[in-house]
């Protein structure tokens, strides 16, 4: 009786697990595909970018101490800064005239922008190297039950297709996650690193601009 009950119960799940293997391989394909063309975008990143980067920050904070904001934004361009560092600094600069308080919220929000916009990038490859292992697992388990029925039968070729199958899926679901998880790393590294920088500029140009006003409310206090 309860043999006759499960019969149909396990079927459905069988028809369920065989008609995810196309779509999880897809899947899979995809996963792997993605990976590429993430690699392709850190070297691209590495030899556009990076590899210009020899910004010391210390230095450029020396060289905005009791400069204009023309001279400082000068500084910023010459500077081998990333284009989005120097686009964020020179809204701030763009902004400086607000008052003190709102010119420091403007600070935080332009670093927590960045921020965002960072973690988004890392969040693919992370997302990949999460997913990578599930559906490599999935398309591995998915061709053995036909393997162990074609063994059970004597049917070597089924059970051999059905192994390669298995065997290829567990090959590229830990590939793409294996890459995807090191670009994640180096770029989290580098993002780290920029974003460190930032907040030590943005902080910087601040205490300036605070100098600045200082330094006009005496000399209007002297007129």
């Amino acid at each position: 009786m309860t043999i006759s009950v499960l019969t149909p119960l396990k079927d459905t799940m069988h028809v369920i697990s065989s008609a995810l293997l196309m779509p999880t391989v897809a899947v899979l394909l995809l996963l792997l595909a993605f990976t590429v063309i993430e690699l392709g975008g850190l070297l691209v990143e590495t030899l556009m970018e990076r590899r210009r980067a020899r910004v010391r920050v210390p230095e450029l904070v020396d060289a905005f101490q009791g400069k204009e904001a023309v001279q400082i934004m000068d500084e910023i361009e010459n500077s081998r800064l990333f284009r989005r560092q120097k686009a964020a600094l020179g809204e701030l600069i763009k902004h400086r005239h607000l008052p003190a308080t709102s010119l420091q919220a403007l600070a935080r929000r332009l670093l927590a922008g960045e921020e965002l916009h960072y973690a988004g990038i890392t969040n693919r490859t992370d997302l990949v190297a999460r997913l990578g292992p599930m559906f490599g697992l999935m398309a591995t388990l998915i061709p053995l039950g036909p393997g162990m029925i074609a063994l059970g039968q004597g049917d070597t070729r089924t059970l051999a297709d059905s192994l390669l199958t298995a065997f290829d899926a567990t090959v590229t679901g830990l590939a793409a996650a294996g890459i995807a998880f090191a670009i994640s790393r180096l770029r989290k590294r580098w993002y780290e690193d920029y974003l460190s920088s930032l907040e030590a500029l943005l902080e910087s140009l601040l205490e300036v601009f605070a100098r600045g006003r200082g330094t006009e409310k005496q000399e209007t206090r002297n007129a």
